[in-house]
């Protein structure tokens, strides 16, 4: 008897599933309880194996920048493959050439050397390495909530107990004070008050925590992971004081916030007028190709005069994924689109704040935008329970979020950077209706 292609989806999805449970490590489990099957992407919009299309508000955790599968990329990629697909550091090719080239323009201030990898593991992994060997010192600071990868070393630098699965296996890495003013312990401060406790916590810590001589402060502009936490005014500038006045580095982790989507600048740090001495770049740098950069000024590049290689870094076709995806973003203007359309997203979310009163707090910069769900505005309690709630109805809505946070209760949002004024309504709607949903169980509770 012939099947329907909708029941060969479902069971080819079940399929999917079940080799899934069975042959892949379970450390890193899929959302949702019954996790989406992908087979296809175009734009913003993703399709499961049944047929269902999703508008993705997530991006593979903010990665397909400019959307799934574009064109240009498609184009560049696939005539890459055909020309020439692998020859690692040992040689020299156009498209790494290129890719440096454009970073170097685009990049504030001085940083201009690029070092290219696989991932953001791997490109925190070359700046943490570069400072020390540059300062000839070993101490990092790193912060409280910070997200840093899945080394041993990148473990080491986060900061949430969910994803450091084993205790402190690397000295010399200590966390400073986030500057998570929703969940600040140092109470209700003004502007300058807060920035000026921050600024003391640093410099405590440098003190009483390290011998007084740190390699580096490593920070994210907008703390991803922790549910787009972002610091204040001046907060960047004063760090960045304080820990070269101690003889060390500022490092700035642009995986997620870098190249627009913080909105009006190319990256996040911009919107602080502070210059680091060291970024790192993965996620949208690629639309989804593996990449990872770090770049810093020559001097400093310099410093690394070890033996070093990169196997598959700087590969030629994930190269011509970037110098493609790049080259759609300064045309397209990533960042002025992000702006625009991070009012709009802002506006609505604000909206539906007002509406419900477990959404503790709205907050983001540009495409990065996050609703923070407690049980109580008073207690600010977190609410995970909720936020899978939300998770759950959202996908029946078809609309994909991610979920961040300490607690697991913070919904967030990052879209494609070329994502439509006309998208962004829509994907309110779905947030709104399944919103709608999620408090109309709470009350029948």
């Amino acid at each position: 008897m012939r099947v329907s292609g909708r029941s060969a989806a479902q069971t080819s999805s079940q399929a999917v599933r079940s080799d899934h449970q069975e042959y892949l490590f379970p450390c890193a489990p899929p959302l949702y309880d019954e996790p989406l099957v992908l087979v296809e992407g175009h734009g913003i919009t993703v399709i499961d194996a049944e047929g269902k299309d999703y508008l993705d508000f997530f991006s593979g955790i903010l990665t397909t920048a400019i959307g799934h599968c574009h064109p240009e990329v498609v184009d560049r990629v696939c005539e890459q493959v055909g020309i020439l697909g692998h020859t690692s550091t040992l040689y020299i090719t156009e498209n790494q050439t290129k890719v440096a080239r454009r970073l170097s323009q685009m990049s504030p201030g001085r940083l201009c050397k690029s070092f290219f990898t696989n991932s953001g593991t791997e490109a925190v992994e070359t700046a943490v390495m570069l400072a020390c060997m540059y300062t000839g010192r070993s101490d990092i600071i790193a912060l409280r909530y910070a997200y840093a990868g899945r080394s041993i070393l990148a473990t080491n630098l986060t900061a949430h107990a969910g994803w450091r699965p084993l205790a402190s296996l690397i000295p010399g890495i200590k966390h400073a004070q986030a500057p998570y003013r929703y969940r600040s312990p140092l109470g209700n401060l003004d502007d300058e008050a807060y920035l000026d406790a921050l600024a003391q916590d640093l410099e405590e810590t440098i003190l009483t925590t390290t011998n007084g001589k740190p390699a580096a402060f490593m920070a994210e502009t907008v703390q991803g992971v922790a549910g787009y936490v972002v610091p204040p005014p001046g907060y960047f500038q004063r760090m960045s004081e304080i820990i070269h006045s101690y003889g060390g580095l500022f490092i700035c982790d642009e995986v997620q916030a870098g190249l627009g989507r913080t909105g009006g600048r190319w990256f996040g740090i911009e919107h602080w007028d502070a210059e680091p001495d060291i970024m790192v770049l993965a996620k949208g740098i690629a639309s989804g190709f593996p990449v990872g950069a770090t770049v810093t000024r020559p001097e400093i590049a310099e410093a690394w005069t070890a033996k070093t290689i990169s196997t598959f870094g700087g590969n030629p076709i994930s190269m011509a994924a970037a110098d493609a995806t790049l080259e759609v973003m300064v045309r397209e203007n990533t960042p002025g689109i992000s702006a625009a359309r991070g009012v709009q997203l802002r506006t609505g979310l604000e909206e539906l704040q007002r509406e419900y009163a477990w959404i503790g707090d709205v907050r983001g910069m540009g495409l990065m935008q996050a609703l923070e769900l407690v049980e109580d505005r008073g207690t600010k309690a977190p609410s995970p329970r909720k936020t899978k709630a939300v998770l759950e109805a959202a996908k029946k809505e078809r609309l994909l979020v991610g979920v961040g946070g300490l607690h697991g209760n913070v919904i967030r949002l990052g879209p494609s950077m070329l994502v439509t004024d006309d998208q962004v309504d829509d994907a309110l709607d779905r947030l709104s209706r399944a919103l709608h949903t999620v408090n109309q169980s709470s009350e029948r509770r």
